[in-house]
Parts: C-alpha cells; structure tokens; sequence
C-alpha cells in the first residue's frame, strides 16, 4: 500500500495487519504523520502534533507486538484527542490564550486508557475556544474536507475535519449540546456520544459539567465502537463516572436490527430539519426497514421551551469552571466565549433551578417514550454544512441558539447515549447524517444499529476530494 492508502484503512483493517505482522506500526504512523504534514495546513485541524512521540509510541508498540505483548486491537494505531483533554506534558490550551504554557502532568483518563490499550497518539485537535461555539481570534479555523470554504461545525471541529481527511484513525471529542454529532454530521463521519457518565471526564476541561460527555469520533461504527470498549468505565478520579458493567460495544455488531423497533417522529423533524435532511433520514429508516427493524411512530416531548434552557444550565456550569480566570483575565478570551461568560453574570440561582426542573421533566417524559421502542431516529443536524461565511465564528454569544440543537441538546438534558451516521450526500457532495438515540447504557444496541446500516450502505466508504 501507498501512504495515503494507509492513512484510509479502518482502525480494525489496520489492527488485523498490525497483529498479523503485514503492517508496522511504524510504518504506518509515518504516513499518517506525512498526511497531516501536507494537508494541515489547508485544513487547520490541529492545534499540536506530536510526531516524535507519536513515532517513540508507535516503535514501543511494534516491539510489544513481536515479543508476544499485544494488548488489543488499538495497539499501534494512530488517534488523535480534542485539545480539552489533558495530555502529560503538553499544554492544554482549549483553543484559548487564557491557559497559558502550563504543561499537564498527567493524562486525563480517556486519554491514559486509550495509551493504555496501546494507541499511538499523533497530536492534539483543534476546538471552538473551550468547547462552546466561536473561535479564539488568534487561532486558526478548521476547513470541512469535502468544501474547503465550508464550515465544520462545533465543538469537535478538528477532531471531524482530521478522521475526515485521513489524518487520524479516529478521535476523541467532547459533546454538551451537539459538539460531537454536528461536526460528525457535518464532516460525515460517525460520532458516538456516550450515555453521560459512561467515560469518565476526569483531565478533560468542562464547559457545562452537567451536560458534558466524552467519545470517540470515527469512520465507521465498528471503529468508534473499539473506542468505547476501552474508553468506558469508573474512574475513581471522576466520581460521576457511572460502574455499569463494560458496554461491549464490538461483540454486538453483527446481531443485527431484525426485530428492533426504532421510533419516528415525522413532526419533530419536519419543524427542524431542512426538507433534504429529513429526506435523507426517512430514507436510511426504510433501509433499517428492509434489514428486519419495525418502525414505529411515537411522539416526543415538546421541546421549544426545553431548548431555552441549554445556555442557563451550560452557562451556570461554565461559570463554576472560568470562575479563576473569569473576570481578571477577561481580555484574554476571545469575544464570542468573552460574551458567553457575560451572559453567565446576568443568571441567578433561581434562573439555573428553573431549567433544571425543566430538564428533568423532559428527561422522566422521555423514558416514557421508550417504553414502546428499543432506539429513536432523527437528524443528527438541522441542515447539512454551512458556508464559513454564514457563521460568524468569533461574533458575540447568543442565548437564541435552539435552531442549531433541536435535535442535539435535549439528548444532552437526558444523558442519552446517540450515534451519527453518514446517510447520503447532497448534490453538491455534502454529507447527510442520521441519528440513532439509545436508552440509557444502550450503546452497543446503537453500535448495532449504526453497523447494520453500513452493511447495506456505502456513504462510510467515500472520500472527501483532497489533494
């Protein structure tokens, strides 16, 4: 194989010829390192890479595997983590000025487990400053592979871009109101976000506590499922670190939807997604339809009034986080973030405990819903990716943000675990992108899912058009 071919091979393909000795990881990270040195500077999807680490990881890992020490499927393989995750000895900077060149001393512990299974970690991913929605003024923004003059939706924006490109086999990225599934969606590729709790957040800086998940980003659901099997699990670091039993999340991929009853609310989409989207999705539901799965309509709760409560809660939470830089180095964050914290001054107690009884009554009335279906489907995003210059990237914050997390925030409020999938391509090559929402701990019922889809559908396979 050639480099760039390499670099497109799935963390499972590449994992089968690393065991088998046909592959190096050696090799293997050299070419995903000369990837990301041609094509990141066009694409600005890291903030650091580690190229001599990477390569001392990926040396490590190839002698463990010859003298018999494989410790699993990740060995050898590159990832890349969001620059919100500690990583000892490198600076997590939040796509922020305001943290300075004070270097972690130890890994966060998604970052420590996904060494500890033996990735071969090759930088740090670009971010919206500390995970909101703008971009600090004195960092670059991130290009969508397939439009370089498109937008790749936030937070996640570098970890998308850079699974997109072929700059990494997959990523980790954080998500409180949709900061993995937009960029998935928008970049087309898969994004898992964890049922709240299911990987630990301890090291990852927070932007909404409450609201915060932590997953993996990929090219395929078979591979952000191997991420989560080994991401997954206590944390005596992080208390809220739920003790379920691991989700095993692999071994339930080929069992198939024949029997699945997943739910539909035509009327929830239609108010939200733009008519190509929801096209895009009632199709992908009648290829599930046709591999077994029973579609059956059901009616959400409303959600206009609940999404009027994402910036209370996430702005209550992020105000406790900023609240030792927050305001005596105000002029060191970027506008749009320096507004959000603004906006965060003006709420009261009082304002945070009434969207917090609004959460959780959302939250009891959907697990009514799923009474009647084992997963839930929708859009993953209202539109497909927007232009770079439709979004004003470092504009001040506004609390009017239930347009864009219609179909993202309220699976935050109920902690949810969701995963995005590729579903088609506009006409002018944009990706579409479905969302399968799970009960609590239904991780490895959505990995079913997402996976069966990808059997009967090719959108997985396709490259975005890079040099």
């Amino acid at each position: 194989m050639r480099g760039d071919d390499l670099c497109w091979l799935s963390l499972g393909a590449a994992s089968e010829l690393i065991a088998s000795g046909a592959l190096s990881p050696v090799e293997l990270t050299a070419a995903v390192l000369e990837r990301i040195a041609r094509l990141d500077p066009m694409l600005h999807a890291f903030l650091a890479v580690l190229p001599e680490r990477a390569l001392a990881a990926a040396r490590s890992a190839e002698a463990e595997i010859a003298a018999g020490r494989r410790r699993g499927p990740l060995h050898g393989v590159p990832v890349a983590v969001k620059d919100l995750c500690d990583l000892a000895g490198t600076v997590t900077t939040c796509a922020s000025t305001v943290r300075g060149a004070q270097r972690a001393a130890t890994d966060a512990t998604c970052v420590a487990r996904l060494a500890d299974a033996g990735a071969v970690i090759v930088g740090k991913t670009n971010l919206t400053e500390f995970a909101l929605m703008g971009y600090h003024p004195a960092l670059p923004r991130p290009r969508n592979p397939w439009r370089l003059d498109y937008d790749t939706g936030g937070s996640s924006s570098g970890s998308a871009a850079a699974v997109a490109a072929g700059l990494c086999g997959a990523a980790l990225g954080t998500d409180t109101g949709g900061s993995i599934r937009l960029p998935s969606a928008w970049c087309g590729v898969v994004g898992l976000k964890p049922t709240w709790g299911r990987v630990s957040r301890a090291g990852v800086f927070p932007l909404g506590a409450s609201l915060d998940h932590v997953g993996p980003l990929a090219r395929c659901v078979a591979d952000a499922a191997l991420l989560l099997d080994a991401l997954a699990g206590a944390d005596p670091r992080d208390p809220t670190a739920l003790r379920a039993a691991p989700p095993a999340c692999g071994a339930a991929l080929a069992a198939g939807v024949r029997g699945l009853r997943i739910g539909w609310d035509d009327a929830f989409v239609a108010a939200g997604a733009h008519p190509l989207v929801a096209a895009a999705v009632r199709a992908a539901l009648r290829v599930l339809a046709d591999a077994g799965a029973q579609i059956v309509e059901v009616r959400l709760p409303p959600v206009d009034d609940l999404l009027h409560a994402w910036p209370v809660l996430c702005g209550g939470d992020a105000a406790a986080a900023h609240a030792a830089t927050w305001p005596d180095r105000a002029d060191d964050y970027g506008p749009s973030f320096r507004s959000f914290l603004a906006y965060t001054d003006t709420l009261s107690a009082r304002d945070y405990a009434v969207m917090h009884e609004r959460r959780l009554a959302w939250r009891g009335a959907l697990r009514g819903v799923f009474e009647t279906i084992d997963a839930l489907a929708c859009p993953s995003a209202f539109s497909t990716a927007l232009p770079l210059d439709a979004i004003d990237a470092s504009g001040p914050f506004s609390p009017d943000i239930a347009p864009f997390m219609r179909f993202t925030a309220p699976f935050n409020f109920s902690g949810s675990p969701t995963l995005s999938v590729p579903c088609g391509f506009t006409a002018d090559g944009l990706p579409h992108s479905v969302q399968f929402v799970g009960p609590l701990l239904g991780e490895a019922l959505l990995c079913r899912i997402g996976h069966a889809y990808e059997q009967a559908t090719e959108w997985h396979h396709r490259r975005p058009p890079l040099p």
